[in-house]
C-alpha cells in the first residue's frame, strides 16, 4: 500500500509544474479572448474549467513525454527538442482548441457535422489564430523550461535563477 502511495505521490508532484504552466497561460488566454470578444454576449470558460483543462493537460504532457517518438533528439543541440515538441503539443492544443468552439456549437445543433458546419460558417478566424499564435509561443516557452531543466538538472537550473540558497543552518533567525 506503501508503494502505491509512494507512487501516486511521486507522479503527482511530476505533473505539479506542467499543470500550474498551463493553468497559468490559460488564464492567460482566457483574458485576451475576454478582451477581444468584450461586449459580443459570447461566454468564456470560468476557473473551473481552467483548472480541469490545466490538469488534464499537465498529465497529457507527462504521459506524452513518455512516448518514444516525442524524445526524438535527445543528443542533439536542445533547439531540436524544443521545436519538435513544440510542434507535436502545438497540434495538440489546436484540435483542442478547435473542439471547444465545436462543443458550443454542438450543444445548439442537432448533429456534429451541422455544429462543424455552423462553426466554419461563424468563426471569427483571426481571433482563433490569434489564440494559436499565443498559445504556441507560450507552449515555446514552457518547452525551452523544460528541455533546459533536463539538461542542466533542476537544482543547477534553480540556482542559475535564484541564487545559490542559503542553507538550513545559514538562515537568519527572524521570527
Amino acid at each position: 500500500m506503501k508503494s502505491v502511495l509512494a507512487t501516486i505521490k511521486h507522479e503527482a508532484l511530476k505533473a505539479l509544474p506542467p499543470t500550474i504552466f498551463f493553468f497559468i497561460i490559460l488564464h492567460i488566454v482566457a483574458a485576451i479572448r475576454a478582451l477581444m470578444i468584450k461586449s459580443t454576449g459570447v461566454s468564456l470558460p470560468v476557473s473551473a474549467s481552467i483548472l480541469i483543462a490545466s490538469l488534464v493537460l499537465g498529465k497529457s504532457v507527462l504521459v506524452a513525454d513518455m512516448l518514444p517518438f516525442i524524445n526524438r533528439f535527445p543528443e542533439k543541440p536542445l533547439i531540436w527538442n524544443v521545436t519538435w515538441k513544440t510542434l507535436m503539443y502545438a497540434l495538440v492544443a489546436l484540435v483542442v482548441h478547435y473542439l471547444e468552439r465545436l462543443y458550443e456549437y454542438w450543444k445548439e445543433a442537432p448533429s456534429v457535422m451541422d455544429a462543424n458546419a455552423m462553426l466554419w460558417t461563424s468563426m471569427n478566424w483571426p481571433q482563433f489564430w490569434a489564440v494559436q499564435i499565443l498559445l504556441v509561443t507560450l507552449i515555446f516557452m514552457y518547452c525551452v523550461m523544460s528541455e533546459l531543466t533536463r539538461a542542466l538538472g533542476k537544482e543547477r537550473l534553480k540556482r542559475m535563477f535564484l541564487g545559490p540558497l542559503p542553507s538550513a543552518h545559514e538562515q537568519p533567525l527572524n521570527s
